[in-house]
This record gives structure tokens, C-alpha cells and sequence, in this order.
């Protein structure tokens, strides 16, 4: 089952030019092809999302503007990391729970594993780490 450690960062190369930077997102070199992608923005300064993990859904965040703060847990261990950089993202694979405090006018873009399926969410924790520690 996976843990903290399987949580990895994802850094994209920036191409520079003379009037911007670009990112591509090469699919084949992402750990799943995404079959979803999403974005979040409008949320209160401060505000908590997210709050649940999946069965089978992988995704990657990318803070595309502003600051989101992730929290991690395996259900023993948890860590917290800042995403500041549209550059630089934060994968979560299947049964990892996470949620997200947003900063002001914070725009988050998440890719999926998988298409959208409500019965792949659990939203309560104590459930969650009973799942994870048997």
C-alpha cells in the first residue's frame, strides 16, 4: 500500500522566451496518463479543500497561481508541502489522503488517473487510516 514516501515532486522544464515562460506537460513522462484534468480557483484566503483520498485515483497538483499549501498523510505519517511555482507539482497516488489551504486568488490545476467517480472518494479520515492500518 503506499506511503509519504511514494509522494513525489514533479518538476516541469521551463521554457524560456522573450516574452514569457512556457511549460509543456509531457504525458508519457508523468507516473500515469491523466484521463482528467481539473482546476480550483475562487476559494476564500485560507480555506481547507480537498479533505479525502481515493481508492484508485493518481493525481498530480500544480499551483498554476498563487499559494496552496498540501498535507499529506498515509494514515502514520504525514507531511506538508508548498506549492508556490506553476512549474512544480505534487504527485499523490492512490490512497494517500490530502487536502489543501489555499492562499488569495490561489488557481490549483489537478490531473487524474481517472475519470470522474464519486464511489472512489472516502471522505472520512478515521475510516481512511482504518483502510490503511487494517
Amino acid at each position: 500500500m503506499n506511503t509519504i514516501s511514494d509522494c513525489k515532486m514533479i518538476k516541469l522544464k521551463d521554457h524560456d522566451a522573450r516574452n514569457g515562460i512556457l511549460n509543456a506537460i509531457d504525458f508519457t513522462s508523468l507516473p500515469f496518463v491523466p484521463k482528467r484534468c481539473f482546476y480550483v480557483y475562487g476559494v476564500t484566503d485560507n480555506e481547507e479543500r480537498g479533505l479525502h483520498a481515493h481508492y484508485k485515483t493518481e493525481q498530480i497538483l500544480f499551483c498554476l497561481k498563487g499559494l496552496c499549501i498540501v498535507s499529506i498523510s498515509d494514515g502514520k505519517k504525514q507531511k506538508t508541502i508548498t506549492l508556490n511555482n506553476p512549474n512544480t507539482g505534487i504527485y499523490i497516488p492512490a490512497m494517500i489522503w490530502d487536502s489543501q489551504i489555499y492562499g488569495y486568488d490561489t488557481i490549483l490545476m489537478v490531473l487524474s488517473s481517472t475519470k470522474y467517480n464519486g464511489t472512489d472518494y472516502i471522505h472520512d479520515y478515521e475510516e481512511f487510516k482504518r483502510l490503511k492500518n487494517g
